[in-house]
């Protein structure tokens, strides 16, 4: 058995800014907060962003206050998706047809994206079927502790007691990386996301692509252990 596990933003989909602005909306709503402070955003989960924001800006950590975050952010997410056009990355069809057709395959998500919020995106792009477990930021504000939560849930899935070297991660960042090396789990790094290839091959990945156009080479790799 190999478990793949996909990121979404940047190696999935592209949305065109439609998560940062939701984010941006949802401190407005739910805090009064108006051009908020840039935050650093890929590779990281929305749990780890709100609490940059929420120290930014004098907001008390609380759950209540997240909650309150969370609600105002999905709330106007599926507005910002709407107004911009859909953009599946290169490649990403034809390669989840290609592994849904394969024995012995379980493809997952390991993603920063809170778990409605994943469903909601995936959802605009006609993919979330696709995804049937992973890994969520709604609690851990370290993508690493995502890794961790997207095994479990895999073995969890697949009712067997899988190994990290069972898994290949799919992001296009270096937390990607480090998140797949804590778990560890194989790597393709893939530079469709707003990091270069120079960037991703730094965090040393297992195979680096610059899209998921090669099917081919990238089936290889993964079913490399079946």
């Amino acid at each position: 058995m190999q478990v793949i596990l996909f990121d979404i933003d940047g190696t999935l989909i592209s949305t065109g800014g439609a998560g940062r602005d939701a984010l941006n909306t949802a401190l407005e709503v739910a805090f009064a907060v108006r051009d908020p402070h840039p935050v650093f955003l890929q590779g990281r989960t929305d749990r780890g962003i709100c609490q940059e924001y929420f120290a930014q800006h004098g907001i008390t950590a609380t759950e209540a206050n997240w909650e309150r975050f969370q609600a105002a952010y999905l709330a106007s997410l599926e507005q910002h998706l709407t107004s911009r056009p859909r953009t599946l990355l290169p490649g990403v069809q034809a390669l989840l047809a290609e592994l849904q057709a394969l024995p012995r395959l379980a493809v997952g998500l390991l993603t920063g994206n809170v778990r409605e919020g994943a469903r909601r995106k995936l959802t605009h792009y006609g993919l979330h079927e696709r995804f049937p477990f992973g890994g969520f930021g709604d609690l851990h504000p370290e993508r690493d502790d995502v890794a961790r939560e997207a095994l479990a849930a895999a073995c969890t899935h697949t009712g067997l007691d899988l190994r990290g070297d069972q898994v290949w991660v799919i992001g296009d960042t270096p937390a990607d990386i480090r998140c797949a090396r804590a778990i560890g789990a194989h790597v393709i790094a893939v530079a469709t996301g707003d990091h270069q290839l120079d960037e991703l091959a730094a965090a040393q990945p297992d195979v680096l692509v610059t899209n998921l156009t090669t099917t081919a080479e990238i089936l290889e790799h993964l079913t490399s252990g079946l």
